[in-house]
């Protein structure tokens, strides 16, 4: 149900569901609507919250898998904190949508004067950034020779191998990954303080660990030795962009203004799409006749470090059950391996997961086999 008026949006109200059945948006809709009307007067009434322009256009988002029906609704609002938070708690009581019980549960209000406010911010340092590059050459001059000392005295050491790199490797959401200590002096005189060296033909796990949780832009030499640091960036880090320097110059040598241009032209990584393995993997015996076990169940079984079986549970409670459990070191179910079942499965420090098959554009950490049925030898 929409509004001729248009809403000055304050507020994003996000709230998860899960139903036990397939349903479609109007059903979600029409249980918004059906089971939140009359719980506190005209003046928080959805409907007429949207006549009047209080409240947006909600979006739905859902996804139906083995009967079961998963998603989140969206209200934008622009009344009150109060008026929001009753809002978000009716939501929350919503327990049927159409035949189906369901379960609404509040993830987060989302402000969004203060998601504008952070742009604003990060624009200005971009806009600053650029004045700073596009300034002359005498005065770029003055300012490098003045504030030299300075300037290398935000160098810091970082994790535990003491990687050289600017002040702002922990806050910033995107970082630059160089090669040595000059080429990150030399961004600090540019004003590009998220930036950490490799210092090394081996790749640091601080990179490794760093690459998992930001979004990484490899700045390299262009020559031979940038290839090598690219090549084993690929193997080991999630590095989203390349940069590279011109052919037979060093990112140390790079003006400031020659910097942006090469960060500027930066292109995605192509990653190859792994090839289908063409020879089983050895694993322990147990794991492989566990597999045979568990063929059509939909079932999972969590081995320990001996290989012993410490508990036989559905697929749909697997997620749920590796936020608890201590002893496991194998997971073997008849299911699809999912990038969320990685992730926790990855905190939980499983060594093996082992299933049905594995879902596309999987994120593999580093130390965890992920294998089909397919893939085992005894």
């Amino acid at each position: 149900m929409g509004s001729s008026q248009t809403v000055t949006v304050k507020y994003v109200i996000r709230a998860k569901f899960e139903i036990e059945g397939v349903v479609e948006k109007s059903d979600v809709i029409g249980a918004v609507f059906g089971q939140t009307e009359g719980l506190f007067g005209p003046e928080l009434d959805l409907r007429e919250l949207q006549r009047s322009g209080r409240v947006g256009r909600i979006e739905i988002k859902l996804e139906s898998e083995k009967d079961k029906t998963t998603g989140m609704i969206l209200i934008p609002t622009s009344l009150d904190r109060v008026s929001s938070a009753i809002l978000a708690a009716s939501i929350e009581s919503i327990d049927r949508v159409g035949p189906c019980a369901a379960k609404m549960s509040l993830e987060k209000i989302e402000d969004i004067r203060d998601a504008r406010r952070k742009a604003i911010i990060e624009r200005a340092k971009e806009v600053l950034h650029d004045w700073t590059i596009e300034a002359t050459p005498g005065t770029e001059q003055i300012f490098r020779e003045v504030s030299e000392t300075l300037r290398l005295a935000r160098v810091k050491k970082y994790g535990p191998e003491g990687l050289t790199a600017g002040p702002d490797i922990e806050s910033a959401k995107e970082i630059i990954i160089v090669e040595g200590r000059a080429d990150v002096i030399n961004l600090l005189k540019g004003g590009i303080q998220n930036v950490i060296a490799v210092e090394g033909a081996k790749i640091p796990e601080t990179i490794i660990k760093l690459s998992r949780e930001k979004e990484i832009t490899a700045l390299l030499d262009g020559d031979r030795g940038g290839d090598l640091i690219l090549k084993a960036l690929k193997q080991v880090a999630n590095i989203k962009f390349i940069a590279r320097a011109p052919k037979g110059r060093e990112v140390e040598d790079l003006s400031s203004k020659e910097v942006g241009t090469a960060l500027r032209k930066r292109v995605p990584l192509k990653r190859e799409r792994p090839k289908r393995r063409q020879k089983k993997i050895l694993v322990p015996k147990q794991i492989v006749e566990t597999t045979k076990k568990l063929g059509g169940t939909l079932e999972a079984v969590l081995l320990n470090k001996k290989m012993q079986p410490i508990e036989r549970l559905p697929v749909s409670e697997l997620a749920e059950k590796l936020q608890e459990v201590k002893d496991a070191d194998t997971v073997v179910f008849d299911g699809v391996i999912t990038q969320r079942l990685v992730d926790v499965a990855d905190k939980r420090g499983i060594k093996y997961l082992v299933a049905a098959r594995v879902s596309d554009k999987i994120k593999q950490p580093y130390g965890m086999h992920l294998l089909t049925f397919m893939d085992l030898k005894a």
